[in-house]
C-alpha cells in the first residue's frame, strides 16, 4: 500500500520539510559545474536551489504527480524508483532530503547510489530516523488495530539508528564522514489533521470509504492531542532526523 502525493496539499501542509532542508543543502556544499542527483526530489523546490548554484541536476521521484510538478519549474526530473535506478558513474554527488525513510530496502538504494557516483563522490542526505514521529506513528497503528486491521502491516517507513545506517553505507563502500540522529520537534503550519491527510496514506488505504478514513484520522488526532498540541493550540510533530555525509572510498 503506497503513499500517494498531492503537490498542492504538500505545498500547503508540508513546505516546512523543504524549508528545514536548508541545513543539509549547506552540507552538500554544491559547487558550480558539478553534476548532482537529487534522490526523491518531490516537487523540486530544493532541486531548483541546487540548480541556481550553477550545477547540472537530475531529480528522480517515484511519484508521477511530484514529477509533473517539478518539471513545471524547468527541472530535469525522471519518474523512477531509487532502489532500481541504473545510473553508472555519472554524478559528483547524490543529495536527498526527507525521502530515504520512504524506501524500506536501504541496502538496494545505497548500492545504487554508489553505482551512480563518480570515484570519491559524496552522498549527502537527511531522512527520518529511529523514533521519528513516534507518538503519531504509534497512534496510527493502534487505531487501525482497534478497527480490526493489522496496523503494523501498513508501516511505510524505514527509520534506522545512526549505527544501522552507517553500517549499510560502509558495506556499500562509503567512508562515513559524519552521521547523527537528532530530535527536531517541529511546529506544524496548521492542524494535525492536515499532516495526517498528507502523510498517512499507507495507513488509510486499508479503509474503503472516505468517511471511514476521516473518522479514523480524527481518532488518531484526538489520541495524540495531549502530547503534541500545546496550550496555545499549536501542534508540534515529534520529528527525529538522521543526517549524514559519506564519500566513496575509491
Amino acid at each position: 500500500m503506497e503513499q500517494t502525493w498531492d503537490p498542492d496539499a504538500y505545498a500547503k501542509n508540508a513546505r516546512f520539510v523543504t524549508d528545514l532542508g536548508e541545513e543539509v543543502l549547506e552540507l552538500l556544499d554544491a559547487r558550480a559545474g558539478e553534476r548532482i542527483l537529487d534522490l526523491g526530489c518531490g516537487d523540486g523546490v530544493l532541486t531548483r536551489r541546487i540548480v541556481d548554484r550553477g550545477c547540472t541536476v537530475v531529480g528522480i521521484d517515484s511519484s508521477r504527480e511530484f514529477v509533473r510538478s517539478a518539471r513545471l519549474l524547468g527541472l530535469e526530473v525522471k519518474e523512477m524508483d531509487a532502489s532500481a535506478m541504473d545510473f553508472v558513474r555519472e554524478f559528483d554527488a547524490v543529495f536527498s532530503n526527507a525521502a530515504l525513510h520512504w524506501i524500506k530496502n536501504a541496502n538496494a538504494v545505497i548500492r545504487r547510489v554508489a553505482g551512480a557516483l563518480r570515484p570519491k563522490g559524496r552522498f549527502i542526505a537527511e531522512m527520518g530516523g529511529r523514533g521519528n514521529v513516534k507518538t503519531i506513528h504509534s497512534a496510527l497503528i493502534e487505531e487501525l488495530d482497534a478497527l480490526g486491521y493489522k496496523g503494523q502491516r501498513c508501516e511505510p517507513w524505514y527509520l534506522p539508528t545512526a549505527e544501522e545506517y552507517g553500517a549499510h553505507l560502509y558495506e556499500a563502500g562509503f567512508e562515513v564522514r559524519s552521521i547523527k540522529l537528532f530530535a527536531r520537534p517541529t511546529r506544524l503550519p496548521g492542524d494535525m489533521m492536515e499532516w495526517l491527510r498528507t502523510f498517512s496514506g499507507s495507513f488509510t488505504a486499508v479503509l474503503s470509504r472516505s468517511e471511514e478514513r476521516e473518522e479514523y484520522l480524527k481518532r488518531v488526532r484526538e489520541r495524540v492531542r495531549p502530547h503534541l498540541c500545546d496550550a496555545t493550540g499549536h501542534w508540534i510533530a515529534d520529528y527525529v532526523r538522521l543526517r549524514f555525509e559519506a564519500h566513496l572510498k575509491r
